[in-house]
């Protein structure tokens, strides 16, 4: 159900900051009553316990990588104060946020992983756009490996991303990206990496934490997506069959897709439409 898909979306987009179930409602379409119903039936729990259970696992992760501000952990899950987050830590998995940490393992911790509707249909036939022979491009992205199972935390990727957007150096204005990139291990099949990123003219001065990335020049088949950001994927399924039906295969190369989002998409609601581009040559 589309509606949902829109819901559990804004929940990992919003993960640091507070919302009520009627912000929600108003991204999903839906009045509060039929979201919290539908929701719970779908997902198995009401919205905000499933945004608070996935907020914590968030942050479980960060201590157990040994994060050494507890405060700023809180900050980044959406707790205003290290008191209100470790009531609520011990609440979801009967530790302290301190024992957490020296634990360094989230070994039969009972974590909440993103949750993603099935890909919905196309609403429109598949074919391409137009062509486009680019040139060399430069991102600015903040990257890290998924498994192809865990997609839906994308959207948290974005939302710790989106305090860069306006202050990275030599940003080319316009769009931002997402872009899909092969991982590290050539013999890795079960994921992939992903940048929320910006195009700039140069990777001097580039904040930290953040990965330059270089694409060679090649041709584009660019794909209309207009509907929801959620069900993107089926899009971008639907493109890839097209390429493995078209005759035209892209040569081995890092970048598998890119997602550009222009003016006239609006992060809040997820709406407005983007391009999924693929590489052809």
């Amino acid at each position: 159900m589309q509606a949902i898909g829109r819901a559990l979306w804004y929940v990992e987009s919003h993960l640091g900051e507070p919302f009520a179930l009627a912000d929600v409602a108003r991204v999903s379409g839906l009045s509060r009553f039929h979201l919290a119903r539908t929701f719970a039936a779908i997902v198995g729990q009401p919205v905000l316990s499933y945004a608070r259970a996935r907020r914590l696992s968030e942050a479980a992760r960060l201590l157990s990588d040994g994060a050494p501000d507890i405060l700023q952990v809180a900050l980044s899950v959406g707790y205003g104060s290290h008191e209100a987050f470790t009531r609520a830590f011990r609440d979801q998995f009967g530790l302290t946020p301190e024992e957490m940490r020296a634990r360094r393992s989230l070994a039969t911790l009972p974590l909440t992983e993103p949750l993603r509707m099935p890909d919905q249909p196309a609403s429109n036939a598949i074919a391409p756009d137009r062509f486009v022979s680019g040139k060399a491009m430069l991102f600015a992205g903040l990257r890290r490996y998924f498994r192809f199972d865990e997609r839906a935390g994308i959207a948290s990727l974005w939302h710790a991303f989106g305090p860069h957007l306006g202050s990275i150096a030599n940003t080319i204005e316009g769009a931002a990206f997402g872009l899909c990139l092969a991982p590290a291990d050539p013999d890795d099949d079960a994921g992939f990496d992903y940048a929320p990123a910006v195009e700039v003219s140069s990777l001097d001065d580039l904040p930290e934490g953040l990965s330059g990335i270089r694409i060679a020049p090649r041709e584009w088949a660019v794909f209309r997506h207009a509907g929801h950001v959620s069900t993107l994927g089926a899009t971008c399924a639907a493109a890839g069959d097209w390429l493995a039906n078209s005759g035209r295969q892209p040569t081995d190369c890092a970048m598998q897709m890119l997602e550009r989002y222009g003016p006239d998409f609006n992060a809040t609601t997820g709406q407005g439409g983007c391009e999924v581009w693929i590489p052809v040559n």
